[in-house]
């Protein structure tokens, strides 16, 4: 038995372009005081996504812990900006992933301020290597600081939003927590096997956090950044060439900005975010939505 050949009409590219893409503008967003009279600890805030979130919440005005481990003259530079405009500020040095530093870190807070009511677990760092390259110091390391630094933390934040409760004059909610993730909570990442498991770690366990402490009346989220321009990944987009290759992981076609992480936090940490609760905002120009198959597969 013979068959005819089967005539298929070509299938219609989803991406293609009869004429050139629109130049990226970028957004211009006011401040505006939507945390005013709260207590804000964010940690690595001396540099990158985390010097951005702190300027942010600063001038939503928000009273900032600025967390460094290491760089004290950054850190008073962030102080002293924050001050310059009118916010309460105070800098703290503590590496996370010691437990009693993250202790004293939070005591430190309350005799400052008297309280905390936002946490932004932002300190983070990679050591990549091929997994057969990779030392047992390498992994524990990342480890140590992106995953149990934000857990330490998180656990103190726990502890002093229960212990105060509810103050309906400052927020609906007695704490907030934002553990600031990577769009590497969903996305394989080769050669950076660490990194990737300590973000897929932040991830269930924000998810479970957020499960417990709900009825308290505390809400648990995370931001998941995708390629935003900061000095960690300055090879990504130092030189046209390299900043076009990015641009082909991105559907919406330009790099991401620290301050788009700040006002999303802001957001977050906000009262009108009052019934997000237990998920990840995701802050990738659509990086996590598989633009290998833009062309229709």
């Amino acid at each position: 038995m013979q068959f005819e050949p089967v005539s298929r009409p070509t299938p219609r590219m989803p991406h293609a372009q009869t004429h050139e893409l629109p130049t990226p503008v970028m957004p211009k967003c006011e401040a505006r005081p939507l945390l005013k009279g709260q207590k804000a600890l964010v940690t690595g805030a001396s540099s990158g996504i985390g010097k951005s979130i702190a300027l942010a919440l600063g001038h939503a005005g928000a009273d900032v812990c600025i967390n460094y481990v290491a760089g004290a003259d950054k850190a008073q530079a962030m102080v002293d900006e924050l001050t310059g405009h009118g916010h309460s500020a105070f800098a703290h040095q503590a590496d996370v992933s010691k437990e009693d530093q993250v202790v004293a870190m939070f005591d430190a807070i309350r005799d400052e301020f008297g309280t905390v009511d936002i946490l932004i677990n932002n300190a983070g760092l990679q050591q990549d290597a091929p997994i057969d390259q990779m030392s047992l110091a390498q992994w524990q390391k990342v480890i140590d600081v992106n995953l149990t630094g934000q857990f330490l933390c998180a656990r103190e934040a726990v502890r002093e939003f229960k212990r105060r409760g509810v103050k309906p004059e400052v927020s609906c909610a007695a704490g907030k927590i934002i553990c600031i993730s990577s769009v590497h909570e969903v996305i394989p990442w080769a050669g950076h096997v660490n990194y990737a498991a300590s973000k897929g770690g932040v991830m269930l366990m924000m998810k479970s956090i957020a499960q417990e402490v709900a009825p308290f009346r505390i809400r648990v989220n995370s931001i998941a950044p995708g390629a935003i321009r900061t000095p960690i990944n300055m090879q990504a987009w130092d030189t046209p060439e390299h900043y076009a290759e990015l641009l082909k992981l991105i559907p919406y076609k330009r790099i991401g900005e620290p301050e788009e992480i700040g006002r999303a936090a802001v957001w977050l940490a906000s009262d009108d975010s009052d019934y997000v609760q237990g998920t990840t905002l995701f802050v990738d120009g659509g990086m996590t939505l598989y633009p290998g198959f833009e062309t229709g597969g």
